[in-house]
This record gives C-alpha cells, sequence and structure tokens, in this order.
C-alpha cells in the first residue's frame, strides 16, 4: 500500500474513531483562549498555568481521547499497537521547544499544511466534523497544556 493511501485510510478510520466515540452532545462551549503564534510557536500556554506531566502522559495514551497512539509511537512500553505515520514521540521535548510543541497540537496545519494531524484546539475552518465535535476542540485548553508538559519531560 502507497504511503498516500495508508494517508487515506487512517484518515478515514480516524474519522469514524471520532464519530464512533464522540461524547454525547453538549451545551455551547466557551470561546476558546486566545493565543499568539509567533514563527512556529505559541509561547505563552493557553491557560497561563504549566500544565501536569501525570495528566499529559494519560492523554496521550488514551485512545478514546488524545488518538495520539494512533499515528504516533513513544516510549510507552505497556501500550501496544502504535502508530508509524508520524514522528515518534521520543525525545519530542529534546527535539521542539514547548511553544512549538504547543503549536504542533493546537493547530498543526500552521507548520506543515498538508499533516495529516488533527487540530486539537481549532473549531473554525475545518472539514469532515462530526457533530458532536462542531463548535468545540477535540481537548481544551487544559489538557493542551498537560500534553505540552508531558512532551517536555520526553529528552530522549
Amino acid at each position: 500500500m502507497t504511503h498516500d493511501a495508508r494517508r487515506r485510510v487512517l484518515a478515514g478510520f480516524l474519522s469514524l474513531t471520532l464519530i464512533a466515540s464522540a461524547p454525547p452532545p453538549v451545551r455551547a462551549q466557551a470561546a476558546l483562549q486566545a493565543f499568539t503564534i509567533t514563527g512556529d510557536t505559541i509561547a505563552a500556554s493557553l491557560t497561563g498555568t504549566p500544565g501536569d506531566p501525570a495528566r499529559g502522559r494519560a492523554i496521550v495514551t488514551d485512545r478514546q481521547l488524545g488518538f495520539c497512539l494512533l499515528c504516533h509511537a513513544g516510549p510507552f512500553s505497556d501500550e501496544r499497537f502504535q502508530g508509524n505515520l508520524a514522528p515518534n514521540l521520543a525525545g519530542a521535548g529534546r527535539r521542539w521547544t514547548e511553544g512549538q510543541l504547543r503549536l504542533r497540537i493546537v493547530d498543526a496545519s500552521c507548520t506543515n499544511p498538508a499533516t495529516i494531524m488533527p487540530s486539537y484546539y481549532r473549531i473554525e475552518g475545518l472539514e469532515r466534523v462530526a457533530a458532536a465535535f462542531r463548535g468545540r476542540p477535540i481537548l481544551t485548553a487544559e489538557q493542551i497544556e498537560d500534553v505540552v508538559a508531558f512532551l517536555k519531560t520526553l529528552r530522549e
């Protein structure tokens, strides 16, 4: 199977997974926290406080919330069936700054328009969004900061 064919299959699978595991419809969501993109970073925390690395690890490895291991592998010996379509998360905290990690999670298309990574904290200008996710981000600002805090710890 070609790389493009695998990407199309993965995109379809991710869409179905998001639909199947979508939370029940929710009331109107609060507006997204404002942030500023400078170059390839979002330097400031979305919440104004650091995230919790333990909660971030739980999000990264949760196959119903973050979906990270669908595409990424990492230093998670207890997790089976890790992806190989995206960069390995091992060493992420060494390869990218905190601000670069934050932007890649908030909206990876800002650094790579052809990415297959979902925009975890964007609600406008998206296509094929499951009804339960319309008008709300996949992750909250707090969850984004937790994931950033965890990824920063991955130095090897």
